[in-house]
């Protein structure tokens, strides 16, 4: 596995290839269900289709770090210079019994190379999407700007470029968080966009927009921590509730703990990463899971006082997310980090923060007016 070269790039057209082909399917759907709408109704549903898309790959890509199939394939874009995990057949298995747990499996690759296949899905789904806003700007179709669509085209790119480094720079921590925040980045991109396509404009006081945006900054903030969170493997490092190994203030290293840039499992200098540093991580991100639920519960109250009946459903949901998010997370810890509520805990942060990009961009709409 060692001597495998970190890019191959032999397999690229291939990969190309096999992403249009599984793009066409969604696509074909997308026609027949939208063939007697207008070309901007049907270009909403594709960035409603390619955002669903989206969120699958979130999850999926929450699933692939989980289960330990980040390093499934050594090398990038394929599979031991193989567009699946089929032709690099014997190497897999090589690698297996050199290493029966190790990060090379043929289930492991099958689950990496799945995480690669659906990204590259969702790439070519944008790239048609941002052709289609051009050619909708040159029809002179007013409302539509295609520059949302070439800069959620541009960022794509660089999470792609994020996917790689996380395979040949070996889950560096900061690489993979990054990673992560790109794909929640990338889902709040479409948000924007099907909301600027199909304007609802949300009627909302200063201060309650102040108090959206304001959550938003929070929200993303937890994501961060959370991300960093899972990136280290410190789920487990408080196996209680609301105390942290018995204490209010558990032993912390925060200095180890968020220093950004080292290795997985390393501090900056080389050594193994103490278990206080994993405490401080795990801690901070608790708290401010306290900051964010407060901040929500307030929000909420306040839009339900507001009296219209988009404030009322925003609250609900605002409600029903804090909720969701806090059982899912109360789970990782005193069920000993089961998979459903590890993908149940981040599936619920990207629909949040896509909802509250959502919700600004309506806001706006309406404030601009």
């Amino acid at each position: 596995m060692d001597a495998q070269p970190l890019y191959d790039l032999s397999p690229l057209l291939r990969m190309a290839l096999m992403g249009s082909a599984l793009a066409l399917g969604p696509l074909a759907w997308l026609w027949l269900r939208h063939r007697d709408a207008s070309p901007g109704q049907r270009l909403r549903a594709l960035i409603l289709l390619t955002m669903f898309l989206t969120f699958d790959l979130v999850v999926f890509g929450a699933f692939t770090r989980l289960s330990d199939s980040g390093l499934g394939c050594p090398d990038w874009p394929g599979c031991y210079g193989n567009a699946s995990p089929l032709g690099a057949h014997e190497a897999i298995g090589a690698a297996q019994s050199a290493r029966p747990t190790g990060p090379v499996t043929h289930g492991k690759a099958w689950v990496e190379m799945i995480h690669r296949y659906l990204a590259t899905t969702v790439g070519v789904l944008i790239i048609v999407m941002t052709l289609a806003s051009w050619l909708e700007s040159r029809r002179g179709r007013a409302g539509v700007s295609p520059w949302w669509a070439t800069a959620t085209l541009l960022w794509v790119c660089a999470q792609g470029a994020f996917g790689a480094l996380t395979v040949t720079l070996k889950l560096f921590p900061a690489i993979v968080t990054l990673h992560l925040l790109g794909g929640i980045g990338l889902l709040a991109l479409l948000a924007v966009q099907a909301e600027l396509h199909a304007p609802r404009p949300l009627v909302l006081p200063a201060r309650l927009r102040q108090g959206l945006f304001a959550l938003t900054l929070l929200a993303l903030l937890q994501i961060a921590l959370g991300g960093w969170v899972s990136t280290n493997y410190a789920v487990l490092a408080c196996q209680a509730f609301p105390t942290c190994q018995g204490s209010w203030w558990p032993a912390m290293d925060f200095h180890h703990g968020f220093t950004l840039w080292r290795d997985l499992g390393a501090t900056k200098q080389g050594d193994f990463l103490p278990f206080e540093a994993l405490t401080a991580i795990h801690y901070t991100h608790r708290l401010m899971a306290y900051a964010v639920f407060a901040a929500m519960l307030a929000l909420a109250w306040a839009l339900r006082r507001s009296g219209t009946a988009d404030a009322r459903r925003i609250a609900f949901a605002l409600l029903a997310m804090a909720a969701w998010q806090l059982l899912s997370g109360l789970s990782n810890v005193v069920l000993d980090w089961p998979l459903l509520a590890a993908l149940a805990h981040t599936g619920g942060a990207a629909v949040l923060f896509a909802a509250l990009t959502a919700w600004l961009t309506r806001a706006a709409v309406r404030a601009m007016r």
